[in-house]
């Protein structure tokens, strides 16, 4: 076995970039401006999360080992079943292998911290005797901060650049749509989604801040995508961000600067999925005792102007019917709704993110509604 871990970074793709430090690489979902400018640990981790990252290579190694550090928040009495890496060789889905991590239990009533570390750990995968030209992705885990420390392969393998070609589909989003309850990274609904339609994916869905940034705006309005998706409006109203006044620019004004870059390239707008306490109340949601979704109460004159999920969904609607009466032909809505609605909430965890199985939901009804390639996001 011999170390090839800098070769190995420069074939991963699904993240925007990395840092290193004296003991590995870190893939991040957002710009480091961003990072340096928000100054938050939350946002940093997220960004951390390799949702939808994944290794692609040409190989004729029998066996892979990758030295990590992973990092898993949780909700206290809750437990990690490990963090999940998948395989795929030559199109074809493997065994996933899975991983122990550092836990952070963070208590979201009294905020409460634990750390209870685990260090790092090895994660290998058996390949066996194969062709020289075999084709291999290894998905990395959606539910936890990961550091690469090492990358082995067989002595006397190679790796090599695999042939690109996909076209890039660019998703932004929430927590719902970086989809840390999914069984194993291949089974993120946007992963799901790429996959059948043979894209290649960069998730930048980053859990709790979906905010219409401009500094995500301008992110999307510079990579090459030959489609975008845009999950919008959660994290408004879960976070009470805005009112409709300020939505309705905020809006506007993140689908003219993405349009700068993309003129004429398809762009869904997906509005929230059901989140049954903020349907018609406004935000903030907060945990309750039992670590379900509840919403705060606020005077009635403060009332005006304040976001539910059905308000944002109309206001969606009703923008981007402005923007396509404009001429943006390429504009398409995509019913939260229809994709995880009032009879799926029995595959919640906590009354806002579904489980794994509604995540599967959630990738085959969102095939269904774009239909391929050659529906909204063709």
């Amino acid at each position: 076995m011999y170390s090839v871990l800098e070769t190995a970074v420069g074939h991963v793709v699904g993240a925007l970039e990395t840092t290193t430090d004296a003991t590995g690489v870190t893939f991040h979902r957002t710009p480091a401006t961003a990072r340096a400018r928000m100054a938050d640990d939350y946002f940093d981790l997220m960004s951390a999360v390799p949702s939808g990252a994944r290794l692609e290579a040409l190989t004729d190694t029998s066996v892979f080992e990758f030295d990590v550090e992973l990092t898993r928040d949780l909700l206290p009495g809750t437990t990690s079943p490990g963090s999940t890496f998948d395989l795929v060789v030559d199109g074809v889905l493997q065994e996933p292998v899975r991983a122990t991590e550092n836990l952070v239990i963070v208590d979201p009533v009294t905020l409460e911290t634990q750390f209870h570390p685990a260090g790092p750990t090895t994660v290998r995968f058996e390949l066996g005797e194969g062709a020289a030209d075999r084709r291999v992705e290894i998905w990395f885990p959606a539910s936890s901060m990961l550091k690469l420390l090492d990358v082995r392969i067989a002595a006397g393998a190679s790796l090599r650049p695999a042939p690109a070609g996909a076209p890039l589909w660019v998703h932004h989003g929430s927590s719902i749509s970086q989809c840390s309850q999914a069984d194993r990274p291949t089974e993120t609904w946007p992963a799901m989604v790429a996959r059948e339609t043979g894209r290649s994916l960069l998730n930048l869905g980053i859990g709790g801040h979906c905010q219409l940034d401009q500094f995500m705006a301008r992110t999307v309005r510079d990579l090459p995508a030959s489609a975008i998706s845009l999950e919008l409006g959660t994290n408004v109203v879960n976070f009470d961000t805005m009112r409709e006044r300020t939505f309705a620019s905020a809006f506007h004004g993140f689908l003219d600067t993405v349009r700068d870059g993309h003129p004429n390239t398809p762009i869904a707008i997906v509005t929230p999925i059901i989140c049954p306490v903020a349907e018609q109340h406004p935000g903030p949601t907060l945990f309750d005792a039992n670590y379900q979704m509840r919403t705060v109460g606020r005077p009635a004159e403060l009332a005006a102007g304040a976001l539910s999920l059905t308000r944002v969904r109309e206001l969606l609607v009703r923008e981007v019917d402005v923007r396509i009466k404009e001429g943006d032909s390429k504009l398409s809505v995509i019913d939260g709704l229809a994709l995880f609605g009032a009879d799926d909430v029995k595959d919640m965890t906590d009354g806002l993110h579904p489980n794994a199985a509604g995540y599967r939901k959630m990738a085959g009804r969102f095939l269904a509604l774009v239909g391929g390639l050659d529906g909204p996001l063709g």
